[in-house]
């Protein structure tokens, strides 16, 4: 199902911000074609761009993780900001500047409050959500102090308001499917990327490499005993033998199909691993069948599970190793 998330943009003590977000959760709660989350900055109290710029999905900070992955698993947004001199707040931009591609072909909506109804905060909003790729939708919610704070502070909209918030919710959440299949294909480009650092990592005889790729919690199923290999550790010690038996390593995939959908993509295809041992020996290998499960966190796509085996014969229950793609 589709997810959307109400973005709290304010953190500032005295905050009436929280009003706003529980009336447009509660609100959302009551629709059947999306689910809905708030994501309370406070919640994610990111350093002042210390990170790298996050155009390939991967980040230093722990904080910058954490919230990439809140980013990551949602389809589109609501931004409840106020107006801080003409402006939006500077804790919501330092959010949206901390992760990029997490952001990407995605719906965006707003809901602001103000002295004029936090308009011009939306008017620059607007702006840098173009730049991150997130697909701005027209219709907004705006809510002026005057009008729909009792005493400023006390949050009670009037009854037109829930009109203009539901004709909102359902722009947001009909954008954010309709952009389901260009997501799709950026997840399938990021991991044939992965794929492709496994490649570069496995030629280099890069084990530090190799573990970035992989899930602390990775299970591995390799042609090799025992029937699984669980946790990072215990799949680089595979590669590790790898690299002992060959004095240059190659590695190649073959008709590799990849599939995404939300936080997960699974590829298949051959692979074939070669080269030239320590005897000197140059041998091409034996192709496998191969899986790969990934699923999209703060460290970008990162395997949880592989899977290399090769057919056998049923009646000498030997497996078949001189096949070819």
């Amino acid at each position: 199902m589709t997810k959307i998330g109400i973005v709290l943009g304010s953190t500032r003590p005295g905050r009436i911000g929280d009003q706003v977000a529980q009336w447009v959760h509660e609100r959302a709660a009551r629709r059947e074609d999306a689910e809905f989350t708030v994501i309370d900055l406070r919640d994610h109290p990111l350093p002042h761009l210390e990170d790298p710029p996050g155009f390939s999905g991967q980040y230093d900070d722990p904080r910058t993780r954490a919230f990439a992955a809140v980013v990551a698993s949602c389809d589109g947004f609501v931004f409840v900001t106020p107006e801080y001199n003409h402006s939006l707040p500077g804790v919501l931009k330092n959010a949206l500047d901390h992760v990029y591609v997490e952001w990407n072909t995605k719906a965006a909506g707003f809901v602001s409050y103000g002295g004029v109804g936090g308009a011009r905060a939306v008017e620059q909003l607007r702006l840098v959500c173009g730049a991150l790729q997130l697909a701005d939708v027209t219709p907004q919610v705006t809510l002026p102090l005057a009008t729909e704070f009792d005493l400023g502070t006390v949050f009670a909209p009037g009854e037109h308001q829930f009109a203009a918030l539901d004709t909102l919710l359902g722009h947001v959440v009909a954008w954010s499917a309709a952009l389901a299949p260009l997501r799709a294909g950026g997840a399938e480009a990021a991991v044939r990327g992965r794929l492709d650092a496994v490649v570069e990592a496995l030629r280099a005889k890069d084990l530090e490499a190799l573990r970035r790729i992989y899930a602390p919690d990775v299970v591995s199923f390799d042609v090799e005993p025992p029937l699984q290999h669980v946790g990072t550790d215990a799949k680089l010690k595979n590669w590790a033998k790898v690299f002992t038996i060959f004095e240059k390593v190659d590695y190649e995939l073959r008709g590799l199909t990849i599939t995404a959908s939300g936080d997960l993509a699974v590829g298949h295809g051959f692979g074939r691993v070669s080269g030239t041992l320590k005897n000197g020996v140059v041998t091409d290998g034996m192709w496998v069948r191969a899986t790969f499960v990934f699923r999209k966190t703060g460290d970008g796509w990162v395997i949880v599970h592989d899977q290399a085996s090769v057919p056998f014969d049923v009646a000498s229950g030997r497996g078949v190793a001189d096949l070819e793609p």
